[in-house]
């Protein structure tokens, strides 16, 4: 599609109005994600299990997936497309540039976000407490928590002077991440070293020159699309034998060394009884943004064991989770 296409479609769209007594018998519900299908069925199948904890079963719902597969350009597009589609709410995954192109391209639509920032500071609603207009969702606070990650991996690995630290500079964010990650790393005494990927190839490369460094371990950037690579980022880890810190427990349980934030599931879920409320009848802009507070430290144990690492008492005891 062409851009001045893209654009015409979407004032277009934002301008149709789609009220909820206009949609089918059976409610079709948009999702859009900057990542790809084959990685994340277990966030969608989280969606369904909260949805159908509101009343929603597997017939009387259907779903339309529209996925970027990590290229953040097309999901102004594949809004636009939803909209289109008469999608009676749409669920967005993968941070505020998804939220903010369906934003883009309705107004009336119900929009349900799942972002790691400050939703107010991006635009998407007016207030926490009372989002206002068509949009709400959840926080899961991945992005402000870099220099917590960074500070486990201190604590790690006292003594090896350089980390890598592993961002996507297609992800808005990255920039500030990057800035909180170095001026964390000045207050520990520690030298980071910044490796950028934005796709699959990328990420292969990033840390084969990771290794070269050498990096005594890499801290990698809370991105919705590493999210969807996690099983190629831990096997890389496990390859160059290198110590990772990650943003959710998705990655330990993949076989990653350690996380500190939310869980990515449970945020899914908890969008899946938004969008039951909402198609039972609630209005987005009465729904408070949801902030889940359940932030844990995972530490993956067999992991460390395979490195040779021995993880201090001290942080042991910090762990939320210890998996053996």
């Amino acid at each position: 599609m062409r851009r001045r296409d893209v654009i015409a479609a979407l004032a277009g769209a934002a301008a149709w109005p789609m009220p909820a007594h206009a949609q089918s018998p059976t409610p079709v519900i948009g999702f859009l994600h900057v990542g790809s299908a084959a990685a994340l069925g277990h966030l969608t199948a989280a969606l369904r299990h909260g949805l159908k904890q509101t009343g929603f079963d597997e017939t009387g719902v259907s779903f339309l997936f529209r996925w970027a597969d990590g290229q953040y350009d097309r999901l102004p597009e594949l809004a636009v497309d939803l909209v289109r589609s008469q999608a009676a709410v749409i669920v967005t995954g993968g941070g505020e540039v998804p939220a903010r192109a369906a934003k883009a391209a309705t107004a009336s639509i119900p929009i349900v976000f799942n972002v790691g920032g400050d939703p107010v500071e991006m635009g998407l609603v007016a207030s926490v407490s009372r989002p206002g207009g068509n949009v709400t969702g959840v926080n899961i606070l991945t992005t402000e928590l870099a220099a917590k990650r960074l500070a486990l991996l201190h604590d790690l690995l006292p003594t090896d002077a350089v980390i890598a630290h592993l961002v996507n500079p297609n992800f808005p964010p990255s920039e500030a991440n990057v800035r909180e990650v170095d001026a964390a790393a000045r207050l520990l005494g520690r030298k980071i070293v910044v490796a950028a990927a934005t796709n699959e190839g990328e990420i292969d490369a990033a840390f084969a020159a990771i290794s070269k460094v050498p990096a005594g371990a890499v801290l990698m950037a809370a991105d919705p699309y590493f999210n969807s690579r996690r099983n190629q980022i831990v096997g890389l880890a496990a390859r160059y034998s290198i110590p990772a810190g990650y943003e959710v427990r998705e990655y330990p349980e993949a076989g990653g060394l350690l996380s500190y934030g939310t869980s990515i599931t449970e945020s899914y879920r908890q969008m899946g009884t938004y969008v039951g409320r909402i198609l039972k009848g609630e209005k987005p802009s009465e729904i408070p943004v949801m902030q889940l507070p359940n932030l844990s430290l995972v530490i993956n144990l067999k992991t460390a064991k395979t490195l040779g690492l021995t993880i201090p008492p001290s942080l042991l005891a910090r762990a939320d989770e210890v998996i053996e």
